[in-house]
């Protein structure tokens, strides 16, 4: 790619910002270096790159790769066998625990990711064939399921032991630990045994007699060696040497000859010590030398991260998405924003070139942001093409060009003698001499600078040869002649950047399709000019010219219409649209609680009913046995005990009297046919008995009966035998309990179950009532072939109670063999009722397993 467009376009600049995410040097300097890349693989690898480093950053957060450095003297030193510094080696050790922990942070979302996607895999496979994809699961590995930096993360080599190693003798730049080696553990305590002594010798001279030769009491060091200080003129009464004096002369620092041999045994021992660093250094560094290839690939693997996770974040911060990269010289924009202007406050545009036209001219006032779009396109294909995700909406698409050339901005020289015409000149000859249909061109204000008709014809000729050669070209111009071309040329396109007249202010938004007006004589009457002036200058121009820009007055003027028109009506389609989703919403928390509201009626219902039974089975049970005491022969003699029979049967009556009561909601929405057609107004209450709903008559019944309802937000049809109507008194209050059912008489006519004496819950025959007449002629078998289990078990238990009704001992249950899931299900039920008191399967004869014996107790 040519340095004048990187320079025009400021793509420096965004490198910039790219090596400041960057964590360590090398990285850093690997991020100054990049540029464009030529082929479509190796973008998209980039991009693909980018991409992987971006969804880590979203499931993980971000990394650090500050422990990479340059190890380049480091890894020569021990190419060549030396040996390195404690610093050096500390640098190594840091690098090496960096790399576990960026390690760790690669596998460790990789393995989560791969795992959920193994998961959602397993969960859509057919059942039949689980086994088969089981064992094919097995066969998958973590790297066949993660994306293209897992290869770099899985490389990493931690080498944990030589880092521990490390840090175990080094503490720090100046330090080695006294457990570095045992030699160096002893020698130190030597050393420390050493000094004791010297100080203590030297503590009892200061202590004894020859303090009074001392200048002061103060034990002090010289070159290393430990001195007291003598004055000078004692200096004969301490004997030792000297090692140097005060720079008055007063004072002289002397080495007693008490302690000389215990310091040069002080001064062996530092040496020693020196000697054994030295050797656990080399030691050290030649345990990292055996690992010299893994610690360059870590060193060049990490700094291959640490770019890619700097062209990620920097995508965080521009708020980038990955472009479509095609080769078919087609580029479309989408919210496209100049990553160098702030994103709170640069207005997005939308551009495309490349499919039916391969020319855009771009029109419009001075400052109206025609450059700014020019370079946005350049920049963001700059970007594109080498690896960095673009901030433009998703899906927008760049195209692979050899080459992009740009002549934007004032190019004049003193120097060169060139004018800025001229200078525009010697860019526009070279990038019509290099380009060709596989490059793309930026050009700025074409033809600027010269004389208006000359640069005008210029300009649309240079257009046309651009144009004929199929040179993907966005061109900006104040000259009408260019817009009439482009109005006239196939394959060229007009577009214009919006200029709010009323305020003097562009609004940057880039209009596809429209040329733009200058508006100069708009904007100069705005800011004073005289009217006067203003009419003698359009007198100067053409009257074609008037016409053709006030045609695009015209074209401005409906466009804003329109687009105000647009604006409208998209934002009353998305108020009903939201109206619609509180409407949906509602509506299905509506059948949510309507559907609640039913199972809970079910479920007392069936407490009711199980309780009911218990009882009758009780009652029942009673009165077989008072029933036994009639005949003859029976035990207590054979008067039947009719008073206690008497009393167990209005016992069963006054419970199921009760029972019907407490299901009297359940009766009234049974009841079908009570509400005349004649007994409904509109504005009625009424309630929809099938839904459980309470609302106002909308409209009266139809012919077919046919009505709708009003039920707060919902209308809805109801017929007119399920309605019920709900009573209310003079003010609108509905009524309860005994002044509803009189309400409801009064108005209707129809009796209404209440539970008590003469309701409908205690008549016999009832839906709640015991029907004693049934079990008269009952058979001893009842045959369950061809239910369910659940019709079969709910069928043998009428029947059973039936059959305890009538006195019988034995009956016969006929299931039927087959897969044996309706005989598990009958003799399941049986095991659990209490007063059975014995099932057993048929015996030969019988029906075998067929049927199912049952002795009733």
């Amino acid at each position: 790619m040519n340095d004048k467009v990187l320079r025009i376009t400021e793509y420096n600049r965004i490198i910039e910002q790219l090596t400041a995410h960057a964590t360590s040097d090398p990285g850093r300097a690997l991020c100054s270096t990049l540029m464009p890349m030529t082929k479509l693989t190796d973008i998209s690898r980039a991009q693909d790159e980018t991409e992987d480093a971006l969804g880590y950053i979203f499931r993980s957060g971000f990394i650090s790769f500050g422990g990479n450095r340059d190890f380049t003297p480091a890894f020569r030193a021990l190419t060549i066998g030396a040996s390195l510094s404690a610093p050096e080696l500390l640098h190594i050790a840091a690098f090496l625990e960096n790399v576990a922990n960026v390690r760790q942070y690669g596998r460790g979302d990789e393995e989560a990711k791969a795992g959920k996607r193994i998961a959602d895999k397993a969960s859509d496979e057919d059942n039949g064939d689980t086994g088969r994809a089981t064992d094919k699961r097995k066969t998958e590995t973590v790297s066949d399921q993660a994306g293209v930096l897992y290869d770099l993360f899985d490389c990493l080599v931690p080498m944990t032991r030589l880092a521990s190693e490390i840090r175990r003798c080094v503490l720090s730049e100046e330090d080695m630990a006294d457990d570095a080696s045992p030699e160096l553990k002893r020698i130190r305590r030597s050393k420390l045994q050493a000094n004791e002594r010297i100080h203590a010798q030297l503590q009892k001279m200061v202590n004894g007699a020859s303090s009074q030769y001392l200048q002061d009491t103060v034990i002090t060091t010289r070159d290393g060696r430990y001195c007291l200080q003598v004055k000078s003129e004692n200096k004969s009464q301490i004997s030792g040497i000297v090692h140097d004096q005060s720079s008055t002369g007063s004072t002289l620092f002397i080495e007693p000859s008490a302690v000389v041999e215990l310091s040069n045994a002080l001064r062996s021992l530092e040496i020693e010590e020196n000697k054994e660093i030295e050797r656990i250094l080399a030691n050290l560094s030649a345990q990292a030398g055996e690992h010299l290839m893994e610690l360059k690939d870590n060193a060049a693997n990490m700094t291959k991260l640490d770019f890619v996770f700097a062209k990620a974040e920097l995508a965080v911060d521009e708020d980038a998405t990955r472009p479509v990269i095609n080769d078919e010289h087609h580029i479309a924009l989408r919210m496209a924003r100049h990553p160098l202007i702030d994103k709170k406050k640069v207005v997005p545009i939308n551009i495309e070139i490349g499919t039916d036209y391969n020319m855009v001219v771009i029109t419009g006032p001075n400052t109206g942001g025609k450059t700014v779009t020019l370079k946005t396109v350049g920049l963001l294909e700059l970007m594109a093409m080498a690896g960095l995700h673009i901030p433009a909406g998703d899906k927008s698409e760049i195209s692979l060009f050899r080459e992009v050339f740009a002549d934007i901005g004032d190019e004049q020289s003193i120097e060169q003698n060139l004018s800025t015409f001229s200078a525009h000149m010697v860019t526009i000859v070279d990038i019509l001499r290099r380009a060709d249909a596989d490059c793309l061109c930026l050009l700025d204000e074409l033809g600027a600078g010269t004389d208006p008709t000359e640069g005008a014809a210029l300009a649309i000729s240079i257009l046309n040869f651009m144009h004929t050669r199929k040179i993907r070209t966005l061109a900006t111009t104040h000259y009408s002649e260019l817009k009439v071309y482009a109005m006239r040329t196939e394959g060229v396109m007009n577009a214009s950047c919006e200029f709010d007249v009323e305020t003097l202010q562009p609004t940057y938004h880039l209009i596809m399709g429209v040329a733009g007006k200058s508006n100069a004589f708009a904007i100069s009457s705005k800011l004073g000019l005289p009217n006067y002036i203003i009419e003698t200058a359009k007198e100067q121009m053409s009257q074609e010219t008037r016409n053709f820009e006030d045609l695009l007055g015209e074209l401005e003027d409906t466009r804003r219409r329109a687009e105000k028109e647009k604006q409208e009506a998209e934002t009353e389609r998305a108020v009903l649209e939201r109206r619609e989703k509180q409407l949906l919403d509602r509506e299905k928390k509506f059948e949510e609680r309507r559907d609640e509201e039913l199972r809970r009626a079910n479920e007392q219902a069936r407490d009711i009913l199980a309780d009911a039974k218990k009882e009758a089975d009780d009652a029942i049970s009673d009165l077989r046995k008072a029933s036994r005491g009639a005949y003859p022969g029976a035990a207590g003699g054979g008067n039947a005990d009719t008073a206690d029979m008497e009393r167990i049967r209005s016992s069963l009556r006054d419970k199921v009297k009760t029972r019907g009561a407490k299901l009297q909601y359940n009766t009234e929405a049974v009841r079908k046919g009570h509400v005349k057609p004649g007994d409904l107004m509109i504005g009625d209450r009424v309630k929809i008995i099938s839904m459980g709903l309470t609302g106002t008559v909308s409209t009266l019944p139809d012919k077919k009966g046919k009505l709708f309802v009003q039920c707060g937000i919902i209308r809805t049809q109801a017929q007119l035998d399920d309605v019920d109507l709900v009573p209310e008194d003079a003010s609108g209050n509905v009524l309860t309990g005994a002044a509803a059912r009189a309400a409801r008489n009064g108005k209707t006519n129809a009796p209404v179950s209440s539970g008590g004496a003469g309701s409908k819950a205690g008549k016999p025959g009832s839906a709640t009532g015991v029907d004693l007449d049934r079990a008269a002629n009952i058979s001893a078998e009842i045959n369950l072939l061809g239910m369910t289990t659940d019709e079969a078990v709910m069928q043998l238990d009428k029947y059973l109670d039936d059959a305890r009704l009538s006195h019988l001992h034995a009956v016969r249950v006929v299931h039927g063999k087959g897969t044996g899931a309706l005989r598990n299900a009958v003799q399941n039920y049986l095991r659990k009722q209490k007063w059975i008191k014995s099932y057993r399967p048929g015996d030969f004869g019988e029906g075998d397993a067929g049927v199912t014996i049952v002795t009733l107790d």
